[in-house]
Parts: C-alpha cells; sequence; structure tokens
C-alpha cells in the first residue's frame, strides 16, 4: 500500500455520522471539514456528546462515516475496503487509550512488539532501544503489565503505538486513569514525540491541563466545528470550553 506524502496528514472532507434511523436520529458529526498537519500534536475538545469521541474514531478508521471523505495523506480510508483498512491501521496509524489495552499474560517487551510479530515482521532494534530509553522503561520491559505502575503502562502503550512509526497517533483520553504526576509525564512524552521524533499525534481530552499540551486545539460542539486555539494555555481552553457550554454563544457562532 502506498504512501503519499501530504502536508496534511490527516482530513475530514464534508464528513456526516449518523446513528439510528427516524425519530431515534442522531447526528453525531455534520459536515465537518477539519485537518491535521504533519509533525503537529492536536487536541480535540468540546462538551459531552460534541462528537469528539466520534470524530476520532472515523479518523483513524475504527469507524463508518454516513457521508463525506477521510483521507490519511493522499489515502482515502473511507473508500477502503475492510481488509486494507485493517492493514493500514496496523501499518500507518499509532493507538494509545485510556485503559493501557495491554495484554496482561505478556511482558511489557512483547506488549510493545506485538503489531509487529502479528504482522509477521521483525522492528528495528536500534529505534526499539531508543523508545524504549527516551521512555524510562528499560528497567521495566521483562515485566508483567500488573507489575507496572499505571503510569509505567501507558509508557509502553506509548512505546508500542511510536515503534512502527506511524503516520499518525491517536490518543484517546490517555490520562484519564492516571494519578496527576503520571498523566503529566505522560503528555510530556506525548508532547516529545511530536518536537524531537516529527511524530504527529492527535488526542481526544476533555482535560484543559491536558489540552495545553497541544500545538493546538480544535473545539467541537452539536457535531460542528466551532473553532480552535492556537498555543493553548490551561485558562484558554477554559474560556473557550465556557463559551460552548453556552448556547447563546455557540448560537452566535453559526
Amino acid at each position: 500500500m502506498a504512501r503519499q506524502s501530504a502536508k496534511h496528514v490527516v482530513r475530514a472532507v464534508g464528513v456526516t455520522k449518523t446513528y439510528g434511523s427516524g425519530h431515534a436520529t442522531v447526528q453525531a458529526l455534520r459536515s465537518v471539514d477539519v485537518d491535521f498537519e504533519s509533525g503537529e500534536f492536536t487536541a480535540i475538545m468540546g462538551p459531552s456528546g460534541s462528537g469528539k469521541s466520534t470524530l476520532m474514531h472515523v479518523l483513524a478508521g475504527l469507524d463508518t462515516v454516513t457521508s463525506g471523505q477521510v483521507f490519511l495523506g493522499g489515502t482515502e480510508l473511507t473508500a477502503l475496503p475492510d481488509r486494507d483498512l485493517t492493514e493500514l491501521r496496523r501499518e500507518r496509524i499509532g493507538f494509545v487509550f485510556q485503559a493501557f489495552n495491554l495484554l496482561p499474560v505478556i511482558t511489557a517487551e512483547e506488549n510493545v512488539t506485538l503489531p509487529f510479530r502479528l504482522a509477521g515482521k521483525t522492528p528495528d532494534r536500534v529505534f526499539y532501544e531508543e523508545i524504549i530509553s527516551k521512555l524510562g522503561l528499560t528497567s521495566r520491559m521483562h515485566h508483567l503489565p500488573h507489575e507496572l505502575s499505571g503510569g509505567q503502562q501507558q509508557r509502553v502503550a506509548v512505546a508500542r503505538a511510536l515503534l512502527p512509526r506511524p503516520d499518525v497517533i491517536f490518543a484517546d483520553e490517555p490520562t484519564g486513569n492516571l494519578d496527576s504526576q503520571s498523566g503529566t509525564e505522560v503528555l510530556s512524552l506525548l508532547r516529545r514525540s511530536v518536537h524531537d521524533m516529527g511524530q504527529t499525534v492527535i488526542m481526544v481530552t476533555h482535560d484543559p491541563v491536558a489540552a495545553s499540551y497541544a500545538d493546538r486545539v480544535v473545539l467541537f460542539a452539536d457535531g460542528e466545528r466551532s473553532g480552535e486555539i492556537a498555543s493553548p494555555t490551561t485558562e484558554s481552553v477554559l474560556a473557550a470550553l465556557s463559551d460552548l457550554s453556552d448556547p447563546a454563544v455557540r448560537l452566535g457562532a453559526r
């Protein structure tokens, strides 16, 4: 599957996502246009039910769209058959989830390299050692997940996402199960992966502090893009979320 270089590593064009039918219809996304540049750390934020998680799922090829297109570089995800989409997710997309998603019966090292074994491939050991060292995991790789702290488990998940050198990493509430210190460590690692390693990270979060680590925040409300914040701070994000929770302000912005 050939890659095509593009300034915008991920794009949504006119994306609508509808669940249900008739009186039970819910329009989670409404003709969304949004793009994400290579080498950028972007946070997606909005009130509950704003469509931010649905957007991440369709951008990552985890869910289908009702209408519109999603592109990863020059590849249209929304045009791929299931088998090709599965291969693309494995080779070109990394994931970091709130629940870590580590297999409990294998070591940290085996969890990190699992995607390669499933694909019948061997990871670049030099790059592997570099990542493990940068994440401070060198002495923990032969431990089982239950022998690691929550922060260490999430760092293992970050290492697993980084090792294949994906086009983009999607992080879904990556600090949701962590204490504040461990959360800060993970966010700093994601930020460094962007600024030091050229990685692209798209993170869904409800936490203004977490969003302040991003280069940009894209705001959503009622299934629509409602603005963005460049160089966000905790204070600027809090102010923007307060505006989004005010129906009068949302209606005035349309």
